[in-house]
């Protein structure tokens, strides 16, 4: 591989790594600790000019590798033997191996994209949920206050109020997951594309 490659890859590998360093807890739609990073950009990742080489003829098999790598529930080690010998059909062509990836990226990046705006509406949801709460424990200390204390309204706020607090603590306990899954399908787009690149044919 080239210099001006490695330096590329090299630049690549530090965005992956980079969202897990920093957190902007200005944004309220974010609540993740990695830094929010809404585009991803194919440059980054490859370092061939994409040309659309596509044919009738190859359009078939280009979507057909492309769709198994961009399946998450698959391992790319499982799919490597097919992934050479796609390469190999193609005679490593970068140009083709491009397209691969492209498809990959695009539809990967659009996933990706659908989570993040998913995670921010969970956040705006867990937002207004925790004010309900707060709302609810204030009224539920005016009506124990009151002359004389509202035992019926009490019991009716202290019963919704645990519901509530379940709820919120259940969608918490999934904020890990969800807040990863970004950068899992961030590492995956970096994993592919260097598997892609060292099956090229100008590769080393």
């Amino acid at each position: 591989m080239s210099n001006g490659k490695l330096i590329v890859l090299a630049l690549a590998c530090l965005g992956a790594a980079g969202p897990g360093l920093a957190a902007d807890f200005s944004d309220p739609t974010w609540p993740c600790i990695q830094r929010k990073v809404e585009d991803l950009s194919l440059g980054l990742m490859w370092p061939y000019q994409v040309v659309d080489g596509e044919t009738a003829e190859n359009s078939t098999d280009i979507d057909e590798i492309a769709g198994l790598l961009a399946l998450r529930r698959i391992e790319l080690e499982d799919l490597r033997p097919q992934v050479a010998e796609f390469a190999a059909r193609y005679n490593g062509d970068p140009d083709i191996l491009g397209q691969v990836f492209q498809r990959v990226f695009d539809t990967l990046s659009k996933r990706r994209k659908h989570i993040i705006a998913g995670i921010g509406e969970f956040s705006l949801k867990q937002i207004d949920l925790a004010e309900k709460i707060d709302l609810a424990r204030v009224e539920m200390d005016q009506a124990l206050s009151s002359d004389p204390p509202d035992y019926d309204r009490v019991d009716a706020l202290e019963e919704q109020l645990d519901w509530d607090q379940l709820i919120y603590s259940d969608r918490q306990r999934s904020i890990t997951y969800l807040c990863e899954t970004p950068q899992i399908i961030e590492r995956r787009l970096f994993a592919i594309s260097q598997m892609l690149q060292q099956l090229t044919s100008d590769q080393g």
